[in-house]
């Protein structure tokens, strides 16, 4: 009922920034994003993680931009791998942890990225990269990477559904990035919607070393929780039972007690959930539930096929920026 006003307001907002209304602001080094038409659950961190690490093998100073949802922090800051998720946000933390790169939160991520800029951390041509930034026009990008699943083909607009732009968004991309098991299904839309450079990636989960509990309890607080559980059976683990949280779920003792008396009933011995929700467990939280088995996190790697060829349209591009800003 009201997607056509959602989608109205969305339009109006692009007109002003194409008119002049409203502007961009410009950093100084050049600006990739990692977006996605949905409101979540696309796999947009995974892949900003995978371009920090390709960019940064081709010699670039790479910085992580991020707004940090549902965080207690006000303003800009920079993350550190072992601050508090619940200051900073769940997944800049998870980043900090994982990316090798500077992460910098900030509602304002023009703010975050000026704040970026003033901190010295290494040499090569500066790039940043902008997460979740694709319906963020307060900033100025110079390459656009969106994420297109097909599940958002057949969702509709918020509030009805979970897209936050249409799927004609996709003529302002660069480039779109697909699942493998997708990609043909989706080709055909993404030429008629613009016709973007598609970015085919491979998905898999990490579950840790050692010894796995054989009967574990799986739960997380992510947008969509049934591609967890898929890629966990994918995997060849299957939880004999699953709890559900909202997502960027805050964990309390109240949940844990939830989860024990569940992984208690059901017999497990252990439990598996996601890196974004491993980064929220306190030690003393972690302690509690430790206390049925151990805790597997399950990391999604993600690897761009033809990553060469994938990225040499993003790089031309960020180096010619480059070059006319010196």
């Amino acid at each position: 009922m009201f997607s056509p006003v959602y989608g109205a307001g969305v339009a109006v907002v692009k007109a002003l920034y194409r008119l002049g209304w409203r502007r961009s602001r410009r950093l100084e080094a050049p600006v990739i994003s990692v977006g996605s038409l949905s409101a979540g659950g696309a796999g947009k961190t995974p892949v900003v993680l995978m371009l920090a690490a390709a960019l940064r093998r081709l010699g670039y100073e790479v910085k992580i931009l991020t707004r940090g949802y549902r965080r207690a922090s006000t303003g800009a800051a920079r993350v550190g791998p072992f601050d508090d998720a619940a200051w900073h946000g769940d997944e800049p933390v998870m980043m900090a942890q994982r990316a090798g790169v500077p992460v910098y939160v900030g509602r304002d991520r023009y703010e975050a990225g000026v704040m970026a800029g003033q901190e010295e951390t290494g040499e090569g041509t500066a790039v940043y990269l902008l997460d979740d930034g694709f319906q963020h026009r307060r900033l100025a990008r110079d390459f656009d990477v969106v994420l297109l699943t097909k599940e958002d083909v057949g969702d509709r607009l918020l509030p009805g559904g979970n897209l936050r732009e249409p799927l004609s968004s996709l003529a302002e991309a660069d480039a779109v990035v697909v699942r493998k098991e997708e990609a043909e299904d989706l080709r055909d839309i993404i030429k008629a919607n613009g016709g973007a450079a598609v970015w085919v990636v491979q998905r898999r989960l990490e579950l840790g070393e050692g010894t796995l509990p054989t009967m574990p309890f799986a739960f997380c607080g992510i947008a969509r929780p049934d591609g967890f559980m898929k890629m966990l059976r994918g995997s060849g683990y299957e939880p004999v039972e699953s709890m559900f949280f909202p997502d960027h779920h805050g964990y309390r003792e109240s949940d844990v007690t939830q989860l024990l008396e569940r992984a208690q009933q059901c017999g497990a011995n252990g439990f598996v959930t996601t890196e974004k929700d491993a980064v929220k467990l306190t030690p003393l939280l972690r302690d509690r539930l430790e206390t049925v088995g151990p805790i597997v996190t399950a990391r999604l790697e993600v690897e761009l096929l033809d990553e060469n060829d994938a990225l040499a349209q993003m790089i031309a591009q960020v180096d010619l920026l480059d070059r006319r800003k010196r």
